[in-house]
């Protein structure tokens, strides 16, 4: 017979999912009488898709409640179930698959950067500071907000590792591979040269 389920993995691994299913792009956006976030743009309910409302005051809203998602998944599963038992960094993946994957929205959500860094910063904010100053760096240097995102993904693993937090840096490799993946169409764009810049009115 299969084994039983693991309720003590399960348990915050689906209210991390629950938390970060929450489509809060969306929600601003339609409560702003915008309409549908998917309709525009890259058809994103992350950040910069909303930015594309010309309202960065909702965009910055959608920043700040994703990356929130992360965060308080992490820190209510560290609550709720112990800080010494990794928890909180199953609950922090949760969040991200709830925000990438939505139940609610046929499984189409974001790209999951905002609620990377949520989940990043309780874990240790001086990595947290320094992907944020890898993304900045490469969105400064080269305009790309994807090509920024996808060195964070590469860089957050290896220096969570080198400073002494490998079960993070496993967990952040598996969060890591899955928004590369889902960068997948930025990632064909940037080869083919065919990338918009930030700032682009037709930014993806």
């Amino acid at each position: 017979m299969p084994d039983p389920i693991n309720w003590s993995l399960a348990l915050p691994l689906f209210l991390g999912y629950l938390i970060g299913s929450i489509p809060f792009g969306l929600i601003f956006t339609r409560l702003a009488g915008l309409g549908d976030v998917r309709e525009i743009g890259s058809g994103n309910i992350g950040a910069t898709n909303v930015l594309r409302t010309g309202k960065k005051s909702l965009a910055m809203a959608t920043l700040a409640a994703d990356m929130l998602k992360g965060t308080f998944a992490y820190m209510i599963a560290e609550f709720f179930f112990g800080m010494e038992t990794n928890m909180g960094l199953l609950a922090g993946l949760g969040a991200f698959l709830g925000h990438c994957f939505p139940v609610w929205l046929r499984f189409r959500g974001g790209k999951g950067v905002a609620v990377y860094f949520g989940i990043l910063a309780p874990v240790s904010l001086k990595i947290a500071l320094i992907a944020a100053s890898v993304w900045l760096a490469v969105a400064a240097i080269s305009r790309y907000s994807s090509l920024a995102s996808l060195m964070v993904a590469i860089v957050t693993p290896v220096s969570l590792y080198l400073f002494g937090f490998p079960q993070a840096a496993e967990i952040f490799l598996t969060i890591s591979l899955i928004m590369v993946i889902k960068h997948h169409s930025n990632i064909r764009r940037l080869i083919n040269r065919q990338e918009n810049r930030i700032g682009g009115s037709n930014s993806r």
